[in-house]
């Protein structure tokens, strides 16, 4: 057993006015399968960089493990797969790849394969696979889900599940159940670490939400009384004040020697008490928490006077002499929440290019209604490079409206005049949401729309569709979002 200690760890990005971590103390378990959680941009992976020594910080980092990073830099993607693990881990024997390559049920044979031709999913298993015959070594994990769909999800959290300890970056809820017994929350202005999976974290952080923010109303008063009883205090000081320079009142002539020094011992005796009560104030506003709200998010769906919106009769798709859909029907009616399930490879984001119009060469019958409006997020935000105004501008939706709901999904303000290119992977998918959301439509289509979206966000998400109950296809690979929303499943 061997503990990480982070001691009075601060850091900040140059140029940024707020600290990502300030006089921050925590510690956590070697032999523990740790979740790490929180919001887009407030410092998970900023903290793997620190553990990696890859950040100049102030503080201290005590531990007695050799830190593995995953996914690892990789010189060379063209080298095979077993090249990568002896280039990896120098002086480990072959047979110990195999052994864990077996836990996640990949095949021998892919190893011996130019990692680069090998799929998203497969890469990511045999990159987990080389790691963990590192047995001294502890992994920091930083989001393995994204390309694995439903059951390698399962596969590879059943497979962390079986390992000793880790600190794993993950939003799948379901994925993290499986596999963590600890969660460390970086929260707004506290760390919280605690024993249980995500579902005993998620439901303590409501109790403990609930519970501050009655708190909060309670201080909030308190404050309101203190600035009150302070406004009263000055205006009084200021009558006080007043009187020494008062002419005659009723023929008589005040005494301002008498009227100074009465004056000067009620300002001194009033700016005391306003004083005592700006300290207060200030005591009772650092106690306030900002609270995880989940403000609700705003759709607009339109209705449209007829059924079905798209019907799908007979498709069928080949990629040279590969056969990608087969013979696939469907329909899809107005409140149709649908779920395209398959796994990695089955044809998911070429059935939604193929409803957009942007895939022709298929044979069957696809069917749009006329004049049909769609709202559509991308699998892939790589192309948005440039001011973040101009992109909203371009896409022809409310540029207050769309950067209400950034804000609502807890986007931060300097963002907006931040060039795109600079986002992360999380803030970049935001924006791609919250144009979608703007856009009034018959029918949303998205493609993998959580991709890197933090766990507060997709719980903001399911609720604005359970209320608002749009007609929705899309592809996701969170069982839970899936299990949440969906009343029809296209399996491919």
């Amino acid at each position: 057993m061997s503990t990480i200690k982070i001691e009075n760890l601060t850091f900040s990005y140059y140029g940024y006015v707020k600290p990502v971590f300030e006089n921050v103390s925590f510690s956590f378990d070697t032999n523990w399968k740790t979740g790490l959680i929180g919001r887009n941009g407030i410092g998970k992976s900023t903290l793997f960089k620190l553990l990696l020594n890859q950040e100049v910080y102030q503080g201290k980092i005590s531990k007695s493990v050799d830190f593995i990073k995953f996914p690892p830099n990789l010189s060379d993607t063209s080298k095979l797969g077993i090249e990568l693990y002896k280039e990896l881990i120098s002086d480990e024997e072959e047979w110990k790849l195999f052994r864990e390559l077996n836990l996640l049920n990949v095949e021998e044979k892919l190893v011996y394969r130019e990692f680069a031709t090998l799929s998203k999913g497969e890469q990511t298993k045999i990159l987990l696979a080389i790691l963990f015959t590192r047995e001294d070594g502890f992994l920091l994990i930083d989001e393995p889900t994204n390309h694995l769909d439903i059951d390698g999800r399962k596969i590879v959290s059943e497979y962390l599940k079986s390992k000793k300890g880790f600190l794993l970056i993950s939003h799948d809820r379901v994925f993290l159940d499986g596999c963590i017994n600890h969660v460390i929350s970086l929260n707004r202005n506290s760390i919280d670490v605690q024993s249980g999976n995500f579902t005993s974290w998620y439901e303590n952080k409501l109790r403990k939400d609930q519970f501050e923010i009655s708190q909060n109303e309670k201080l909030r008063k308190d404050i309101k009384r203190l600035k009150e009883a302070a406004r009263q205090s000055q205006i009084w000081s200021d009558k006080i004040e007043n009187t020494k320079n008062a002419v005659k009142v009723s023929g008589v002539k005040p005494d301002k020697g008498h009227i100074g020094h009465q004056s000067a011992k009620m300002m001194k005796k009033s700016k005391n008490l306003e004083h005592r009560q700006n300290k207060a104030i200030e005591e009772k506003q650092n106690l306030l928490k900002d609270i995880e709200t989940k403000e609700s998010l705003l759709l607009h769906t339109l209705d449209y006077h007829k059924n079905p919106l798209i019907s799908v009769c007979d498709l069928s798709l080949y990629y040279g002499e590969r056969q990608i859909l087969r013979n696939i029907s469907f329909e899809i009616k107005q409140g149709d929440i649908v779920a395209v399930y398959g796994g990695n490879g089955s044809g998911k984001s070429s059935l939604i290019k193929i409803l957009l119009g942007l895939n022709h060469e298929y044979s069957g019958d696809v069917k749009l209604a006329s004049n049909l409006k769609i709202s559509y997020i991308p699998q892939d935000s790589s192309n948005l490079t440039a001011s973040l105004n101009e992109y909203i501008k371009s896409q022809g939706v409310d540029e207050t409206l769309c950067k209400t709901i950034l804000r609502k999904l807890d986007f931060a303000r300097e963002l907006f005049e931040t060039d795109m290119k600079n986002y992360s992977d999380g803030q970049k998918k935001k924006v791609l949401i919250a144009v979608s959301l703007s856009k009034p439509a018959h029918i949303f289509v998205w493609d993998e729309p959580l991709n890197y979206i933090d766990v507060i966000s997709r719980i903001q998400i399911e609720e604005i569709i359970k209320e608002a109950n749009p007609t929705l296809i899309f592809v996701e690979h969170d069982k839970r979002f899936v299990e949440d929303i969906a009343n029809k499943i296209v399996r491919l």
